[in-house]
């Protein structure tokens, strides 16, 4: 009888109950990489006096001659230099106060300078007429 609750004809196909295939999966086997060289990252670990915990050992700063800090970047991504991971943030904050983003000058900024070294000789705008004193 449709409209008359608990009536409705019995229950539906797929309307309740386990679903085969549902679920979480199983977890698939780690696989092995092919390239010897892509295995994670070796930490050094030193053992303490006393038998302490081990303790990872400390990078030493690497010194590096004065240049331009976008340089320095560019020669650490390239493999140029070697430099510790707080010599890379400073480097990092740094570029931030000599070097300007391309995005950071502005459109209406840069259409205006265009538009201001082309307006000139013929082009260029009227001055205004002059006032006259009303006395």
């Amino acid at each position: 009888m449709a409209g008359v609750k608990g009536r409705s004809g019995g229950p539906r196909k797929n309307a309740g109950g386990a679903r085969p295939g549902a679920g979480r999966k199983p977890k698939a086997a780690a696989k092995k990489s092919a390239n010897p060289k892509a295995s994670a990252v070796k930490v050094k670990l030193e053992g303490q006096p006393h038998g302490g915990a081990l303790k990872r050992t400390k990078a030493t700063p690497v010194p590096i001659e004065e240049r331009d800090m976008l340089q320095l970047l560019q020669d650490i991504a390239l493999g140029r230099v070697e430099a510790t991971g707080i010599q890379v943030k400073a480097a990092v904050a740094a570029v931030q106060y000599t070097h300007a983003k391309k995005g950071e000058g502005g459109k209406k900024e840069e259409k205006k300078a265009a538009a201001g070294a082309i307006a000139g000789g013929r082009f260029a705008p009227t001055p205004p007429p002059p006032r006259t004193r009303a006395n």
